[in-house]
């Protein structure tokens, strides 16, 4: 095996830790069920979309990945600003009961 890949498949298991450790802890640290659910599923979607977007790279010929970045990066950012807004709001519901 050559250093590319070794660096390739250790990057990869790292990413992965890291992106279900983080999940887990977004999920934990929430203050009520409403946020729970809320949390439970935008995690899901966001774990949905990522695994599309990662069939889609792998899928797409190698001058055309490049343009799959443009969504992403537009979409992306705007879901987490909404998604933490809705969070936000949902707190404060759950803070007034």
């Amino acid at each position: 095996m050559n250093a590319g890949l070794i660096g390739g498949i250790v990057g990869s298991i790292l990413g992965l830790i890291g992106g279900i450790i983080g999940t887990y802890f977004s999920i934990k640290n929430t203050n009520g069920p409403k946020e729970k659910s809320f949390m439970i599923k935008i995690a899901t979607i966001g774990w949905i979309a990522i695994a599309l977007f990662l069939f889609l790279m792998y899928i797409t010929p190698s001058p055309y990945q490049c343009f799959l970045f443009i969504p992403y990066g537009i979409i992306l950012p705007i879901t987490i600003i909404k998604g933490n807004k809705i969070q936000n709001k949902i707190r404060q519901e759950e803070k007034e009961k």
